[in-house]
């Protein structure tokens, strides 16, 4: 009987493969770019990957990646935070190390003190006062200096805090859609990872991919900062129909992502067609004619987990079926698979523990 394959190393083959036969080297930054322009669940991407050319410079390549795949160029961040922790670092040794010269002067007085006031005998007058004069004048200089240090301290403390908190804003923002809130496509990408995190046994959910129809036409005719609020407003209604259960993310464009916690495939469509229906209700105003564009429509594809051997299938299998309902004439939803006979039913997980 011969082995099956590693689904995941199939891709990381044909990833690979792709990769010297353009002449890319095989850094990980790279590597993630090129895999987002193969699997084509990026029509963006891919077009600009595409017109890159047949040599494709590495300058070429960053420049892309900084556009849609910002999280592998961040070097001028951490060398930032950096620099600021090592300068924040180097003052605070220093500061020590006067510290430390500072008391071994005053402790050196002190013990000077120490040895006119403890003398046997009698004490001149002159010495005393001399003695106590200057262990006051140390005592305020030293009671300055603390005042000094704290403050400095406080200070040193407050910008490793900022730079914490830039920091930790920075790994926020990975998982962000900058324009609507959104998780990112790349926060999606992540939870997705985990549903196949025991290959044998994917976590039971569906994937729905969207897109506004005709959403370029659109666009052009709103300009670009109407089309942004456009995309916020949209944004809403998909999140607020996912609701917290769910996983609502916006791809790129007007395309989103949703991630069911669930394989019923009606509860899945249920949802699907209420994003469309609320959509459908939303006005669309032209800023030129200053009248409505008609009705919204957006076509959806959908993918089980049951039907796909890992996360890169599961998601191309989705493009997949809303590439069919563009194809189809738009204001569709295809579920992958449905028109196949060999197309897995809605139970298969529960056939597949009874045949084990």
């Amino acid at each position: 009987m011969q082995p099956s394959k590693n689904p995941a190393s199939s891709i990381a083959l044909r990833v690979a493969s792709a990769m010297h036969q353009m002449g890319i080297d095989g850094l990980p930054r790279n590597y993630e770019l090129v895999y987002e322009a193969y699997s084509g669940s990026n029509p963006e991407l891919v077009r600009e990957f595409i017109g890159l050319g047949k040599v494709k410079t590495q300058e070429a390549l960053d420049a892309l990646g900084r556009k849609y795949l910002p999280h592998h160029h961040e070097d001028g961040l951490l060398s930032r935070h950096n620099s600021k922790v090592r300068a924040e670092m180097s003052s605070f040794i220093s500061l020590l190390n006067e510290e430390k010269v500072s008391l071994s002067d005053y402790g050196r007085l002190i013990g000077d003190a120490s040895k006119v006031i403890l003398t046997d005998g009698d004490i001149e007058h002159t010495e005393l006062g001399q003695s106590i004069k200057a262990l006051k004048a140390a005592t305020e200089k030293r009671a300055s200096q603390n005042s000094t240090v704290v403050r400095t301290v406080v200070g040193h403390t407050e910008t490793l805090a900022d730079v914490q908190r830039e920091a930790e804003h920075a790994e926020v923002a990975k998982f962000v859609d900058p324009l609507t809130g959104m998780g990112s496509r790349r926060a999606f990408n992540k939870a997705l990872a985990k549903v196949y995190a025991k290959p044998d046994m994917p976590v039971l959910c569906g994937l729905a991919v969207g897109e506004i129809d005709e959403f370029a036409k659109l666009s052009e005719q709103m300009g670009s900062t109407v089309a942004d609020r456009f995309i916020k407003q949209i944004a809403k209604v998909v999140d607020a129909v996912a609701g917290n259960e769910d996983l609502a993310c916006r791809f790129d464009g007007s395309r989103f992502g949703l991630l069911f916690y669930t394989s019923d495939q009606d509860e899945i469509s249920r949802i699907v067609e209420l994003v469309r229906s609320k959509l459908r209700a939303t006005a669309v105003v032209n800023p030129a004619s200053r009248g409505a564009s008609g009705p919204l429509s957006m076509s959806f594809g959908i993918c089980l987990s049951q039907q796909a051997p890992n996360a890169f299938d599961l998601l191309s299998y989705a493009e997949r079926a809303l590439a069919s309902s563009k194809a189809s004439g738009g204001d569709m939803v295809t579920i992958y698979g449905a028109n196949d006979p060999s197309y897995v039913p809605k139970d298969w997980m529960i056939y597949k523990k009874q045949v084990v």
